[in-house]
């Protein structure tokens, strides 16, 4: 560590960089990119055994600078940089994991982390069980996940369906600010492998921040859902950038007289399937939307789980899915639009649900 580095940023000045008001001065909004970085900074203030590692995460400040400044503040023994050989530094996380230390493994995008699943689903997720519970692995794998914006087929690529699947990880996808920032200090302190799976292009979008989840000491809970929009007609469920479309069409559902309930699921493993299904209890009609594809999808596993719990009498329709095409992601921004889905197509399959012409 740096020699009076820590000084420097425990300021007020640095709350000013990070937080900004709005124009009545009232709510606070915060940068996911910004939410991020407090996470981190104040997980490695709070336990010496907290280090980041990944490409560029150190002089450059983090492909993306979600980890802006921690270089300066905590030195290269807890900021580290590494070649470009993501099964390399993977593995010498989960070592270090394996050790007692606490590392937080970052990608430049989940889709490098193919180069490491061997370390992630193997070594990381598998070693508490196959250790009869004596080795936990207290490591964080997070990056950009999902599609940003002219990447093409080999980095547009949604894991989620993917690590969700699998047991001995649990699997987060932050929305919002508070989300950014809680999820990310319950996966650092969490005892097992947590995978982190954020959005390149919702780094540098702004969401208010309550006074508590500014605190030091605000953590979100591993496995609970939150209610986004309260409503009495149709259920939304989505997650991380989808939930932009799905908040647009249920304000313009609202001004056709159709109340939806929106859920942030904000964990996909373990799920909170009793968030969703007491809605859809109250609502009786669930759509599903995200952008993943459709086959053995985060959507088809909601509806499984649903249909074969006693929410089946409850539904009035079946539940319906939105998702991305089942094609390798186009260049063309054309194409790459098409794959996706928008707010005319959850509109028009809310009503589909609701018999609604």
């Amino acid at each position: 560590m740096i020699a009076g580095q820590s000084k420097l940023f425990a300021t007020p000045a640095l709350l000013q960089k990070l937080v900004r008001f709005n124009s009545t001065g009232g709510a606070q909004v915060v940068k996911i990119r910004d939410a991020i970085q407090q996470a981190l900074d104040e997980e490695m203030a709070r336990d010496q055994r907290v280090f980041l590692i990944g490409e560029e995460v150190a002089h450059f400040e983090g492909a993306y600078k979600c980890s802006k400044g921690l270089w300066k503040k905590y030195g290269e023994e807890r900021v580290i940089d590494t070649p470009i050989s993501e099964m390399g530094f993977t593995g010498m996380a989960v070592g270090a994991a394996f050790q007692g230390l606490r590392p937080i493994c970052e990608f430049m995008t989940m889709n490098f982390a193919m180069q490491s699943i061997d370390h992630i689903l193997n070594s990381a997720g598998k070693t508490y069980y196959m250790s009869a519970g004596r080795v936990p692995v207290p490591i964080v794998f997070r990056g950009p996940n999902g599609a940003a914006a002219g990447v093409a087929a080999q980095h547009s690529q949604d894991y989620s369906a993917w690590y969700a699947h699998c047991p001995g990880i649990k699997v987060l996808s932050p929305y919002d600010a508070e989300d950014a920032k809680g999820l990310l200090k319950a996966a650092i302190r969490d005892d097992n492998p947590v995978v982190v799976l954020e959005h390149e292009i919702l780094y540098g979008q702004s969401f208010p921040m309550s006074e508590e989840a500014l605190r030091d000491d605000f953590v979100l809970p591993i496995g609970k859902a939150k209610i986004l929009r309260e409503g009495t007609d149709i259920t939304l469920v989505s997650f991380s950038k989808a939930l932009d479309d799905v908040l647009k069409a249920a304000e313009q559902l609202k001004h056709e007289g159709i109340s939806a309930e929106v859920i942030n699921l904000r964990t996909l493993r373990p799920l909170d399937t009793e968030t969703i299904s007491k809605s859809v209890k109250k609502t009786n009609h669930l759509v599903v939307i995200e952008h993943g594809w459709p086959f053995c999808g985060i959507g088809a596993e909601i509806s499984a789980q649903i249909t074969e719990s006693d929410v089946f009498d409850y539904l009035d329709a079946p539940v319906y899915r939105v998702t991305g095409v089942d094609i390798p992601m186009p260049y063309t921004a054309s194409l790459e639009a098409a794959a996706l889905p928008n707010v005319g197509h959850i509109i028009k399959t809310a009503k589909k649900s609701l018999n609604i012409q």
